[in-house]
């Protein structure tokens, strides 16, 4: 995508929220540019600058930011589609989208409106990369903390404004606790102030850029920090009341799908030209090829019926004002089924396309190493099944995992 193209996308802006509809407008409009793109998202291991723009200008990274703050407070169904779109032209580019969106929306929501608008509208094209890990520490200063601490699998390095580094209070010494808890939190630095460590050298999501970072003796105010559990939110917004990790299992769940479906379309072009060593006809022609298929659209639309299904529950049950355990365990079994059906797709595929996708460059062979790396990913454990069964059964469980 050229920069003349990605100016005719519309704009954002922090004093004009987008409606659902014009956000995900937006994303099928950048979709196609993206997939051009994709051989060199992969091949860059970033989003070329271009296609970020675009997509910070289009306000897909501040969609669940609340209007409040001077986001857009997209519905949850909605979102799901943006990043299924998203990753029809690249997962790389949707994992960038998932990953800044849902920690701006959960966090900006625990943050006072003026220190959430600093940090994600303030700043232009503002994206916030974080770390699942509470690798670091913050030691109380007047003001605020000095962080210092190395961070794994931050998303969105390379263009993030903002790291949110995680850590562990120290006070007097000594770890603080909170209500009989470890004070743990997030802590914002600007990045200037933090290092990318050049570590996510990987075959599949290439794209994503989730690196390494670090700070070394940062001054945060306190401000700019949130604890990463139990924070209360400060705006009561449907989206905020479904937990964060099924946010995130449902972003996974939708690029997973997106990229089966990718295959899928490049293995019928495939098909309709192809021939197979030793074989006269065409692998359309085949019946172990017609069979493959027949099964693969099957299980590919039954996921992502299910998938939809769940999120739309989970949705309902937002708007009454209560999430229920039945729509969470529902969503994440449904998300972590779709996962898995997707990769089982795109295997499928990968072995009926013969020698031709093994190779480097191929888009079968970048579907199946991006899907695979997914299915590593911790919304996508096997475990998460068992969560789900204790449920049903009625077998005490951590809803944590839920």
């Amino acid at each position: 995508m050229d920069s003349e193209s990605a100016n005719q996308l519309p704009q954002s802006s922090a004093t004009s929220p987008r409606s659902a509809a014009a956000l995900l407008d937006a994303a099928r409009k950048l979709a196609p540019s993206i997939r051009e793109a994709a051989g060199a998202i992969e091949q860059a291991r970033a989003l070329p600058q271009p296609i970020f723009e675009a997509i910070a200008d289009a306000g897909l990274f501040i969609m669940a930011v609340p209007k409040a703050v001077g986001g857009h407070e997209v519905d949850f169904p909605t979102f799901v589609r943006i990043i299924e779109t998203i990753a029809r032209g690249d997962a790389s580019a949707a994992w960038c989208v998932s990953q800044g969106s849902i920690f701006g929306g959960t966090y900006s929501v625990r943050m006072p409106v003026e220190a959430a608008r600093a940090i994600w509208i303030d700043v232009p094209r503002a994206v916030v990369a974080n770390t699942p890990a509470a690798t670091g520490k913050g030691i109380v200063a007047p003001g605020g903390f000095r962080v210092t601490g190395k961070h794994p699998f931050s998303s969105g390095a390379p263009h993030a404004a903002w790291f949110a580094a995680q850590g562990q209070v120290i006070e007097n010494g000594q770890p603080r606790q909170i209500g009989g808890k470890p004070d743990v939190r997030y802590f914002f630095v600007p990045r200037a102030q933090a290092e990318v460590l050049d570590t996510w050298k990987t075959r599949g999501m290439r794209g994503t850029g989730t690196h390494h970072f670090s700070v070394e003796d940062v001054f945060v105010p306190a401000e700019r920090t949130v604890p990463h559990a139990d924070a209360p939110l400060l705006h009561d917004g449907p989206f905020y009341k479904i937990a964060r990790s099924l946010h995130f299992a449902s972003g996974d769940a939708a690029t997973s799908l997106a990229i089966a479906r990718n295959a899928l379309e490049a293995f019928y072009e495939l098909a309709g030209s192809k021939a197979p060593r030793y074989q006269t006809n065409l692998l359309r022609d085949l019946p172990m090829t017609q069979a493959t298929v027949g099964k693969a659209e099957a299980t590919l639309r039954s996921a992502r019926a299910y998938l939809m299904e769940a999120v739309h529950q989970i949705w309902e049950d937002a708007v009454a004002g209560e999430v229920t355990m039945e729509s969470r365990t529902n969503l994440r079994i449904a998300s972590t089924h779709a996962i898995h059906l997707a990769a089982e797709v795109v295997r499928q595929v990968y072995l009926s396309a013969g020698a031709t996708a093994v190779f480097e460059g191929n888009v079968i062979q970048r579907m199946f190493q991006d899907v695979n790396v997914i299915t590593q990913h911790v919304q996508s454990r096997m475990s998460h099944y068992d969560t789900v069964g204790k449920y049903v059964l009625g077998v005490p469980f951590e809803e944590q995992h839920l």
